[in-house]
């Protein structure tokens, strides 16, 4: 993953990822189109597809709304990197094949940055400033969700292999 960074601060709730007066929908295409606007109003039009966010202590803060990461994914957030997040939007976010990853540095990477992200090594690379930064492994289960893009591509993967494995 490499992307262009986009800067929030602390304590981003759910309403601010994806406020409440969308949730009349869970049309993923639909939800990406207002992602972060409480927040930054223009926010989807300035972003690209796999652009990285970058943000204070305890993101997904708020309720416990799969909109937040279904939204961000959508809109075309490739990870989110901050120094905490909320449980309920950390799991979430795996379940809806969005990676994050915790990182006490996050600070120090500023909002237009380029950087780029191997999950081999647990690195962060930090492009614009020439930074490495480690961060807390992926626990592999919560990696195996990602790969498959989610908890429910995972499980229909899972059935897949069952069905072939009882043919053979």
């Amino acid at each position: 993953m490499q992307g262009k960074v986009w800067k929030f601060g602390d304590n981003i709730d759910t309403d601010l990822i994806i406020a409440a007066r969308y949730l009349n929908t869970s049309e993923p295409s639909e939800l990406a189109k207002y992602v972060m606007e409480d927040a930054d109003p223009k926010f989807v039009s300035k972003m690209s597809h796999g652009d990285i966010i970058v943000a204070g202590e305890n993101f997904g803060c708020g309720s416990s709304r799969e909109h937040a990461p279904i939204a961000l994914k959508a809109a075309g957030i490739s990870a989110i990197i901050a120094p905490t997040f909320a449980r309920i939007f950390y799991r979430n976010a795996f379940n809806m094949g969005l990676p994050i990853f915790e990182l006490a540095e996050s600070v120090e990477i500023s909002e237009g940055d380029t950087v780029k992200i191997d999950m081999e090594k647990g690195e962060v690379i930090n492009i614009t400033q020439a930074k490495t930064y480690k961060f807390s492994p992926i626990p592999e289960f919560m990696q195996e969700l990602v790969d498959a893009g989610g908890l429910i591509a995972f499980a229909k993967q899972e059935i897949r292999e069952k069905k072939l494995a009882e043919k053979a």
